[in-house]
């Protein structure tokens, strides 16, 4: 690993060491841009490019990891994703940093849960991925600021429970199903218990997290992650 002064200038043994960048994007003239950008960096080398994550984890077989891979998601065959997923389980030491136009939750979640260790769009300016690149090799986690609020919104969605209104395991399993839609009678059939017993529960439900319907009930349960 590098060793980086907080200035991103190189210190020790390292001085003479360029930081070995690859990129995994299928869009040439982005591609190029980026290369170009690096050409004649003074400490960042774009030492390989690839289109596909297929030509990548082709040449990984029998090649030493980067020091710090800049990917793209929307890539023909394997997606950026699935290649995190790959590079990561083979090389964990391997730092990813994702480069897409991509911005939505679900992409963002799975990125970061396969390894990514810095998440940019590409809209973000050279100097922008160049202080990525050695922000990540710092330790960091580098992230736009509309991911970085995307994935603030993400922890928000599963934080723990705020309170667990002294809720019985059977209590929590109907208001489960009840934010799932079921009626009464089905729960009774889903659980096999009485309709009369169910009726009981939701009665009791109701008491303790202080609603007046099924309604409230579903969207408490919701907004304070009890289930």
């Amino acid at each position: 690993m590098i060793n980086m002064t907080l200035d991103g200038k190189k210190s020790g043994s390292s001085m003479n060491k360029k930081i070995k960048t690859w990129i995994t994007e299928d869009n040439e003239a982005f591609r190029l841009t980026l290369i170009e950008s690096f050409l004649e960096h003074e400490r960042i080398e774009i030492e390989k490019d690839f289109e596909s994550c297929e030509a990548l984890l082709s040449y990984l077989q029998n090649s030493e990891p980067p020091d710090v891979l800049l990917m793209d998601i929307g890539l023909p065959g394997i997606s950026g994703i699935e290649g995190v997923k790959q590079i990561k389980a083979e090389f964990p030491q391997t730092l990813i940093i994702m480069v897409t136009v991509y911005q939505d939750s679900d992409r963002i979640f799975k990125a970061l849960c396969y390894g990514a260790s810095g998440y940019l769009l590409k809209s973000s300016s050279i100097d922008e991925i160049e202080n990525a690149i050695y922000d990540v090799l710092r330790g960091g986690a580098p992230i736009n600021s509309q991911i970085a609020r995307k994935v603030l919104d993400m922890f928000l969605r599963f934080r723990p429970p705020e309170e667990n209104y002294g809720l019985t395991e059977r209590e929590k399993q109907v208001l489960e199903l009840l934010v799932e839609g079921f009626a009464k009678k089905k729960i009774a059939d889903t659980v096999k218990i009485s309709y009369h017993k169910v009726d009981s529960h939701v009665k009791n439900i109701y008491t303790k997290l202080q609603v007046h319907s099924g309604s409230e009930a579903v969207a408490k349960a919701l907004r304070e992650n009890l289930i």
